[in-house]
């Protein structure tokens, strides 16, 4: 039977304090206990049921765990207080001293300069590959790598991840893989498809509505104990917790989830096959052109499509900010970074989300000045809103009247 993941959430059953259809959230940053034995069997982590302190665990935090682990089909989750709070203790918990990643090397601005300036601190090497070419993805695997790193769909080049043929090769290695599947939350299901770890930044498409920065670690039960350990767990003590308000702020808002990504997906799709149609260099997973486009095809869970985030190119960052400021005037979404809200928002990668990559980095994996990268928002009327960017396109040059490009 095929993995339904909106039907796994769904499942679940919450009831609160007083008998409320929503569970009640615990306000409480520490727990009491009936005995001094209990908290030291809470300690040791041999007391179910028992809470201890807030940093630790939660009841809100974990509801909105079970609920994250049960969308990626995993034993149990641990949220974080970002998406940074749940990549980085991961990668930390997983290596150590002499250690080697290998991460494709389109990744989120904030992941690649974790890896490329931060933890060689600890003496935790990383090698940076193509993640479409899976013979040079092996070939960097060295006896010393602990973890194969890649985002289901990249940001910000929407770079297709093969997760079987990357899972077969973490197999085969005795490694990890880790998956970012932020950009392709219930499209793909990483866990289904061979990943050991997936991640998410909760602040974007699960969320939905750009007030809360949040993460979560998606895996096994012995990996999640392993972050949570008092003693040596990565996010125990780096103390990346998230506050039980957000989190059960979230867990209403991904009850809506599959309703927003279907609409997400259908908007992204009508406007992909318009702008490429009008001679623009348009990047989206659902398009034939894509590189990708079979392989997504062959992964997705179909019925919430191939995601809200499209690229275009306008040939130069100059062109590139003026778009975006006359779109922004004419209420066709925001200039702004993050995802997943329920207006559009548009930003220059270059200059913003990926700034952290060197320049001479960004154009060696593609990544062009003219990038604009769309997160689609949720209009109801998709054909105004073409229709209205269009005119901005043409207003400053980027198309003609005669639906050609002029780039």
């Amino acid at each position: 039977m095929a993995f339904k993941p909106a039907n796994s959430i769904q499942d679940l059953q919450y009831f609160g304090e007083f008998g409320g259809v929503n569970p009640s959230i615990s306000d409480s940053s520490t727990y009491t206990f009936l005995s001094a034995k209990t908290m030291f069997d809470t300690f040791e982590g041999n007391a179910d049921g028992c809470y201890l302190y807030s940093r630790h665990s939660s009841p809100s935090n974990l509801y909105l765990g079970e609920a994250l682990a049960a969308m990626e089909g995993t034993e149990t989750a641990n949220v974080s207080a970002s998406g940074m709070g749940a990549i980085t203790p991961v990668l930390l918990q997983l290596c150590g001293s002499g250690d080697h990643i290998v991460s494709s090397r389109t990744i989120y601005g904030g992941t690649y300069a974790f890896l490329k300036n931060f933890t060689p601190r600890f003496h935790i090497k990383t090698s940076f590959v193509d993640i479409t070419n899976l013979e040079k993805v092996e070939a960097a695997i060295t006896k010393n790598t602990k973890v194969l790193y890649c985002e289901t769909v990249s940001n910000p080049l929407l770079e297709v991840a093969d997760i079987k043929g990357l899972a077969n090769l973490a197999k085969k290695y005795n490694i990890k893989l880790v998956v970012d599947n932020t950009f392709s939350p219930l499209s793909i299901s990483p866990v289904k498809l061979g990943a050991d770890i997936v991640i998410h930044s909760l602040t974007k498409f699960i969320n939905g509505s750009s007030d809360t920065v949040g993460g979560v670690v998606c895996g096994s039960q012995e990996l999640i104990n392993q972050l949570r350990n008092v003693n040596d767990g990565a996010s125990m003590l780096l103390g990346s917790t998230m506050d039980s308000l957000r989190a059960a702020s979230i867990l209403k808002n991904l009850r809506t989830l599959h309703i927003r990504m279907q609409q997400h997906s259908k908007n992204a799709l009508y406007l992909a096959e318009r702008f490429e149609t009008d001679g623009l260099k348009t990047v989206y997973p659902g398009l034939p052109s894509h590189p990708s486009h079979e392989l997504f095809k062959s992964m997705m869970n179909e019925q919430y499509g191939f995601g809200g985030m499209l690229t275009i190119d306008v040939g130069s960052l100059e062109k590139a900010n003026e778009l975006m400021e006359l779109m922004q005037h004419r209420n066709l979404g925001y200039l702004a970074v993050s995802l997943g809200f329920y207006k559009t928002l548009f930003s220059a990668p270059g200059t913003s989300t990926s700034s952290e990559i060197p320049e001479e980095e960004q154009k060696a994996m593609g990544l062009s000045d003219g990038l604009i990268r769309f997160s689609i928002g949720l209009d109801a009327d998709i054909e105004r809103t073409y229709q209205v960017m269009r005119n901005c396109m043409e207003e400053l040059g980027v198309l003609t009247k005669h639906s050609t490009s002029n780039i």
